[in-house]
């Protein structure tokens, strides 16, 4: 296992990968916030794909990540952390609408478990699953950070420095798949999801 540390607004962030993909992205803070293993073996220039695309996301040019991911967990965890990557940029869904879109509609706390099991934080975008009543709850990287990467994505989604086709464009490819896009929120001007 490789890891690395790179640096972004939220921190110096822990990342690690295997041969088959990305296998962790830790936050510096929160309650998952970990050290690297002590077998693993620190090689910074293994992750210039993960540096750039975290990089392009940052500065607000990046709405997705297309790198490759590898996750492990139950099934049930498998389609939650997949159900994550299916809601677009700069919108939030619930953890009933979580649930609902991998066909376990009465599995909210399930699905809430999974979300805070989710090994690769940003990438597979746990932080845009709020409370039914639009409250930030639980995040693995804290409260602040989950806070600050909404508003990160409210605020280049509204202004359009990240690219607001993209938002169409989600909601367009699902149709093909079993998560209902409809957006909570839809960037437009200062509109963004209230963060209570």
């Amino acid at each position: 296992m490789l890891c690395t540390y790179l640096d972004s607004p939220l921190g110096a962030l822990l990342v690690s990968r295997d041969e088959e993909g990305i296998t962790g992205l830790c936050l510096p803070s929160g309650k998952h916030r970990r050290d690297p293993d002590p077998r693993w073996e620190r090689d910074d220039n293994a992750f210039a794909d993960v540096r750039d695309q975290l990089a392009a996301y940052f500065a607000g040019e990046r709405t997705e990540f297309d790198l490759l991911l590898h996750l492990v967990g139950t099934d049930f965890q498998l389609s939650a952390w997949a159900a994550l990557r299916r809601i677009p940029y700069g919108q939030t869904r619930s953890y009933r609408e979580q649930a609902e879109a991998i066909g376990a509609p009465n599995a909210s706390r399930a699905v809430g478990a999974a979300n805070g099991r989710n090994p690769i934080s940003i990438v597979v975008p746990c932080h845009r699953v709020i409370g039914a009543d639009g409250s930030l709850t639980g995040y693995g990287g804290g409260i602040e950070a989950k806070r600050w990467l909404l508003d990160h994505e409210c605020d280049h989604a509204t202004r359009g420095d990240a690219s607001t086709n993209h938002l169409e464009s989600a909601a367009s490819r699902s149709q093909l798949t079993d998560i209902d896009v409809r957006p909570r929120f839809v960037p437009s001007g200062d509109d963004c999801p209230p963060a209570y």
